[in-house]
């Protein structure tokens, strides 16, 4: 049951990204035929985003940078655990 969760979970992101970020609630072109090119567009040039996104095989991923409570705390040289997570210890 929790994989069952897990896939929907990650098909209300997909959803998510189209409604949102993509403007897939309204189409830019008025026409059947336009917006059925819209729909199947679409989610090829996000494959091609996310695609061009991944690391080529052989490489490590980038590192990611410090955030910015990282920096923060950094710039006031405030003392702070080794890892932010295990705070109180």
């Amino acid at each position: 049951m929790e994989d069952h969760y897990a896939v929907r979970s990650g098909e209300e992101g997909t959803v998510n990204e189209f409604a949102h970020g993509h403007g897939m609630r309204r189409c830019r072109c008025p026409g059947q035929g336009k917006a059925h090119i819209q729909h199947v567009l679409t989610p090829i040039a996000v494959d091609i985003e996310r695609l061009s996104g991944l690391p080529s095989t052989g490489e490590a991923p980038a590192s990611r940078g410090p955030t910015a409570f990282r920096n923060h705390l950094d710039e006031r040289e405030t003392p702070r655990p080794k890892s932010c997570r295990t705070v109180g210890s």
